[in-house]
This record gives structure tokens, C-alpha cells and sequence, in this order.
């Protein structure tokens, strides 16, 4: 990888790393550079001894907007959380390829990371955006914060990492995904998306006072706590969950192409732009 430029590396007190999204200028949208930027960064601090606990944070007034469907999405190296290969194969194949590996693999490769991770979290989270969040141990909002899910609009079901129904219940994430709005940080807590709310202007105070108190505890037993919580989701069927939503995904993006000539429907930016 090359020196990153799309994320920041801090050390804002002892055993704490804090990994912060320096896209503001594109409300840090995604594209693949910062992802494989960010899981380089977060590689670092899964081996780093002296990290105990690594917060993910953004600059600007949004976390993060999503994908950032201005840019190509090819990949920026070799694959890092799969064994996916021919990415330029035609159609849908090769999308599907890229996907594997840049959106659901690095989504489940973050979520394993052996390490507590708390997602620092300030004004808008949208789509992708989420593919950040979630999986992440731990959330922390500001109070101003909202998130959504809003690409149906575009002829697919949702974000790749489709843990949706886990997150925020099954009927709460129906009415998210079909009217595109946005949830406030004071549901998102009240339903257990987020830990803890708190004013924006002591957001990063807050987050780093939980790591600080988290880094404090014993490593080993932290990881043991976080590998049993991830067992239990995934006994209630999580990943089996997460590959049917991502096979539906893909098949919107091949039902895109055939009709439009691009993986996702054209009109969909308007539909967002003109919801209430």
C-alpha cells in the first residue's frame, strides 16, 4: 500500500489507536482506496501490542455518506479478505468478484478483528456508511447523528453487509429500507443500534473515556467476550442471513444491468434527492 491519504492514524492516549475517515471534502464517501486504506489501518492495530482498543472516527460534519459512486469500483491491490480473483471478468461476474471481497469479506473481516473497535459517530451515516458501523463492537453517537439505508431507490435491497433485522429489528429495518428516511440517534439507542448518545461537542471526549476505561481491562479476556457475542449472533443464523441478502443484492445489480447497462438504477439518485 502507499503512504494512505483518505484516513488518519492517531494515538490520543495510551493503548487507545484512533482511525479517523479524512475524506471530508466527500463527506467521506467510499471509495475503494479508503477502504483498503482502513483495513491496512486497522491490520496495523490488530497486531500492535500496545493497541488494547481501536476507535473509528471521521473528519468533517458527516461520518460517512456511502459508497462513492463517482469512482471506479476496481480494486486497488490484491485482495486482503478473500481469495477473489478475476475482477474485470464481464457483466455482473466481475461486480460480484469486487463485491465479495471489498464489501461483504472486508465488512466480516473487520467484525473479527480480535481487538473491542467503537465506531465514533457524528451526523450522517448513510448506506455504506453503515458498512462501517456495524461492524464495529461498539457505537457512539452524537446526538445529532441519523442514519438510513435508502438504496433501494437504486433496484437493489440494501447495503451488502445486511445485518439490518440484527441491528435494528426486523420491522423497524422493513420501514427503513422501503421509505428511504433516516433514523435519529436517540431511536438508534433506544433500540440498541447505538450504546450511548451524547452531545456532539463531547463526542470525542466520551468515546476516548470508554476506551481508556475498556483498554484498562484484561486483553485476553476482552477477546474471549467479544468472540463469544459474534458466536451467538452467528448461531442465530446471522452469516447465513447475510449471504441470502447478498445474493439478492447481486441479483438487482445483474437486473440493472440488463435493463439499464449499469448495476444500479439510474433514476434512483432522484428518488433519494426527492424524499421527504
Amino acid at each position: 500500500m502507499t503512504e494512505p491519504v483518505r484516513i488518519r492514524r492517531e494515538r490520543p492516549a495510551p493503548r487507545v489507536e484512533r482511525i479517523v475517515l479524512a475524506r471530508p471534502e466527500k463527506r467521506n464517501a467510499q471509495d475503494p482506496a479508503m477502504l483498503y486504506e482502513l483495513d491496512a489501518a486497522l491490520a496495523a492495530a490488530a497486531a500492535d501490542p500496545e493497541v488494547r482498543v481501536i476507535v473509528l472516527a471521521a473528519d468533517g460534519p458527516d461520518f460517512s455518506s456511502g459508497h462513492d459512486l463517482s469512482s471506479p469500483m476496481t480494486m486497488p491491490g490484491p485482495p486482503t479478505a478473500t481469495l477473489e480473483g478475476d475482477f474485470d471478468a464481464p457483466g455482473e461476474e466481475g461486480h460480484f468478484a469486487f463485491e465479495c471481497e471489498a464489501f461483504l469479506g472486508l465488512c466480516r473481516r473487520w467484525r473479527e478483528l480480535p481487538k473491542p473497535t467503537i465506531a465514533q459517530v457524528q451526523g450522517r451515516v448513510i448506506a455504506g456508511g453503515l458498512m462501517l458501523v456495524w461492524p464495529m463492537d461498539l457505537v457512539v453517537a452524537g446526538e445529532g447523528a441519523t442514519f438510513s439505508d435508502p438504496v433501494s431507490a437504486f433496484g437493489v435491497n440494501g447495503v451488502e453487509y445486511f445485518v439490518h433485522a440484527y441491528e435494528i429489528g426486523a420491522r423497524r429495518a422493513k420501514e427503513l429500507l422501503f421509505t428511504g428516511e433516516a433514523m435519529g440517534a436517540t431511536e438508534a439507542h433506544r433500540i440498541g443500534m447505538v450504546n450511548r448518545v451524547v452531545p456532539d461537542a463531547e463526542l470525542a471526549a466520551e468515546t476516548l473515556d470508554l476506551a481508556v476505561r475498556i483498554a484498562a481491562r484484561p486483553q485476553f479476556g476482552l477477546r474471549l467476550a467479544k468472540a463469544s457475542v459474534n458466536r451467538s449472533q452467528d448461531a442465530q443464523g446471522m452469516q447465513t442471513a447475510i449471504d441470502s441478502a447478498f445474493a439478492l443484492h447481486n441479483l438487482g445489480h445483474a437486473n440493472n444491468l440488463a435493463r439499464f447497462g449499469t448495476i444500479v438504477d439510474p433514476s434512483g439518485a432522484a428518488v433519494i434527492r426527492g424524499r421527504p
